[in-house]
């Protein structure tokens, strides 16, 4: 596959962007996510290959993963960054300092916040959703056979979307053949699929019955994250020859 012209002047364009982070960063003039999120929200590429990973940050158009743009930034800071932080900020969202969301949509620019947003609801909440009906049905039928041969996953959508998952999957693609398996990006493409399907097909108070379950899921997942993030921070100790009081 050739580069266009408009392509490589992108691509260029990315590049330059890394080096101003990069250079940010090293010199002590930007905290690195202050640096991280002022390249993102400069950053001109949709997708791109870097050696033998496809990276897509722009799902279906309109639904933005910034974290996953973050991680391939973190990835050319490398040592620049604190190991802790930057795992921290990947795997559990979280920042290592404090920022307003309107802080956080500045940085990311109109746009690419309202495609995060996109992104949460159409990709997070909606895998919220397809777990908690999951969970529902696990417990409906603790007993019986439906958890073999991936049963369950044509249960989970007929339920949300009115259709076997491997009839989505086929309007999905646009194929009369047997769908094939589901490597991540095209996964979470298909996922903000079945939330626009959603949408379109559903009735309003069930969609947001529907969105309501999926973010309470979410919202608990990430509560339970942040209390086992705090059981392994270590406790302050006292002035008082170092024990607690009781009580």
């Amino acid at each position: 596959m050739t580069q266009t012209g408009t392509d490589l002047n992108l691509h260029l364009k990315a590049l330059e962007i890394i080096a101003e982070m990069r250079e940010a960063v090293a010199a002590g003039k930007t905290p690195w996510l202050v640096a991280v999120l002022e390249a993102i929200g400069r950053w001109p590429l949709a997708q791109e290959q870097v050696e033998d990973r496809m990276y897509s940050y722009l799902i279906g158009g309109e639904a933005f993963d910034w974290l996953l743009l973050a991680e391939r930034l973190c990835d050319e800071l490398g040592s620049l960054i604190p190991l802790e932080e930057c795992e921290a900020l990947l795997f559990h969202g979280r920042l290592p300092l404090e920022l307003t969301e309107d802080e956080f949509r500045r940085y990311l620019g109109a746009a690419k916040y309202r495609a995060h947003l996109n992104f949460l609801y159409g990709v997070r909440v909606e895998e919220a959703l397809q777990l908690t009906v999951q969970e529902e049905i696990h417990k409906e039928r603790r007993s019986t056979s439906i958890w073999e041969n991936g049963q369950v996953d044509d249960e989970v959508c007929r339920r949300i979307y009115g259709a076997t998952r491997s009839e989505l999957l086929l309007e999905f693609r646009g194929q009369d053949g047997p769908p094939a398996h589901l490597f991540l990006p095209e996964l979470t493409e298909f996922t903000y699929w079945l939330f626009r399907y959603r949408l379109r097909y559903a009735d309003p108070a069930r969609v947001a019955s529907d969105t309501r379950k999926g973010l309470a899921l979410l919202e608990r997942l990430e509560a339970r994250a942040r209390r086992m993030v705090s059981r392994a921070l270590p406790q302050p100790t006292t002035d008082c020859g170092g024990s607690s009081p009781s009580g």
